[in-house]
């Protein structure tokens, strides 16, 4: 259901995803939010997000889910206690394939900025199974699928 697969961000009940190597923001120059690249930074050398930026950030993983598993992100415990707000977009219906899950985050802090990275462990995507076989498959009714880069709105 995903790629790369690493056993060691399995937990007991959702599994860890990494930030991947670029961003969309805010630039002052125009109102569409624009990319950028994290490529270069690491964890002794991370990207600053001031506070109160918003950000749409993707993850290394990429999703292919059956028609029988849908998915929801969240943000690992440990990122919201230092000050990371996601704005609970985060639902991966059954059939959604050949993509990297697109999250939109918030430094909430107010007086300090936080650091990025790519492969940061930013948050975990739960499972559910879904049961019998939906009517309608993602596959079919998405506008999202095969999105390997950090995406904005389609409206």
């Amino acid at each position: 259901m995903l790629s790369p697969y690493n056993e060691e961000q399995l937990n007991p009940a959702s599994y860890d995803v990494t930030l991947g190597g670029q961003i969309m923001m805010e630039v002052a120059s125009t109102a569409e939010l624009q990319k950028v690249q994290l490529h270069g930074h690491t964890q002794q050398d991370p990207f600053w997000i001031q506070p109160g930026e918003f950000f749409l950030a993707e993850t290394q993983e990429i999703f292919n889910l059956p028609n029988h598993v849908g998915a929801q992100f969240v943000l690992k415990s440990s990122r919201a206690r230092e000050g990371w707000d996601h704005a609970e977009a985060g639902w991966a219906d059954p059939g959604w394939f050949g993509s990297r899950l697109t999250m939109e985050l918030r430094n909430q802090r107010r007086l300090h900025p936080l650091p990025i990275w790519p492969g940061l462990r930013i948050g975990q995507m739960k499972f559910l199974l879904v049961s019998g076989t939906v009517e309608r498959s993602y596959a079919e009714t998405g506008r999202y699928n095969a999105d390997l880069g950090v995406t904005g709105s389609k409206g």
